[in-house]
């Protein structure tokens, strides 16, 4: 009879996609999932999210009931990590997503999440950090960290194969979310210096968010509209061989946990240009395999891209290195069965 798994979270995101997807095709298991439906885009929404979130608890302890599920996985340890240590279930592992989970770091609330992070991290019987930045709030605190499991989920590198572009231009692609914390503003106006400086290129922005109308404004302000695409939303299958075609990858967040994109660019060979932040410490070295640049500092990311450009011997040793990494380390065929298998001997030991 086949193990189930109950997962609490966004299963549309794509970690929660190859998440449960690596489960299926490694260990085996079935699985159902429960999600907050209220969107949280608007100040209103967020206030019936929260009330939803408040009574969510009933919800989970009757699909529990009723699908009896043999362990419960969710994701993001001041949300649905809480829901998991509180449903009732015999068997509990969650992932800390960000670096701490503790976002926005402003937020009045931070109080209250530190404590349901806190009693969410006591009952999970597993805890997964996808990469070894997420430990260090871990220990922090005083997580038991015979719990942890270090290790990222990977991704298929039958998908995301190397490239064999040889372009005489910069061909940078982005493929973060949208959103402020993303600082696509400040890529723009790197760009932009590029283009004052005559230096040409191309800048493929991948996926959609709060900020694609101000960020297609900025384009035209900055005068490189006809030099950037805006793709929107598109299918992960298409993902690829966009990455194919480009021979730049370029990330600019204020905070990072582990980015599976970060991977799927270096698979794909393109050279990773990111924001100098312990979740990026974590895999680029500044100069050796990629690029380090100070967060929202415009100058520096200019100056690093041209330099990355006309320096093409340690670029060229920098995306063979980096594809070298990804099938040592980030290998989703090797990682999930590791998680898999880890599932079942945990299940065994509780049962």
């Amino acid at each position: 009879m086949k193990r189930k798994i109950l997962f609490l979270g966004e299963s549309y995101r794509a970690d929660a996609i190859t998440w449960i997807k690596g489960l299926k095709e490694f260990g085996d298991f079935e699985f159902c999932t429960w999600e907050l439906k209220t969107p949280n885009n608007t100040k209103l929404n967020r206030f019936k999210r929260i009330a939803e979130y408040f009574f969510s608890p009933i919800a989970i302890r009757k699909i529990i009931r009723q699908e009896k599920p043999d362990m419960v996985i969710a994701e993001r340890t001041t949300s649905y990590g809480f829901l998991a240590a509180i449903s009732g279930a015999k068997t509990i592992a969650v992932a800390q997503q960000g670096r701490t989970d503790l976002w926005p770091e402003g937020s009045i609330l931070l109080p209250f999440k530190k404590i349901i992070q806190k009693h969410a991290f006591k009952k999970a019987h597993l805890i997964h950090a996808w990469g070894p930045v997420m430990t260090i709030s871990m220990k922090a605190i005083g997580v038991d960290m015979s719990k942890v499991l270090v290790l990222p989920k990977g991704i298929d590198l039958s998908l995301f194969t190397p490239s064999s572009s040889n372009s005489s231009k910069i061909e940078a692609i982005v493929t973060r979310s949208l959103q402020p914390e993303y600082r696509h503003d400040t890529i723009l106006k790197a760009f932009s210096i590029l283009h004052q400086k005559g230096i040409d290129f191309s800048l493929t922005i991948v996926g959609d968010g709060t900020r694609l109308t101000f960020l297609k404004d900025l384009a035209k302000e900055l005068q490189i509209e006809n030099k950037v695409i805006f793709t929107g939303r598109i299918p992960n299958t298409e993902l690829p061989k966009l990455l194919q075609q480009s021979n730049f990858y370029i990330s600019m967040p204020i905070t990072e946990g582990v980015s599976a994109s970060l991977f799927e660019a270096m698979a794909c060979n393109c050279y990773p240009v990111v924001s100098d932040i312990p979740g990026n410490q974590s895999w680029i070295k500044h100069r050796e395999n990629g690029q380090l640049i100070e967060i929202d500092n415009i100058e520096k990311l200019a100056e690093e891209l041209i330099w990355s450009f006309e320096n093409l011997e340690s670029r060229n040793l920098a995306i063979v290195q980096n594809r070298k990494f990804v099938e040592e380390n980030a290998n989703y065929t090797i990682n999930m069965k590791i998680i898999a298998d880890k599932y079942h001997d945990l299940l065994d030991l509780r049962n």
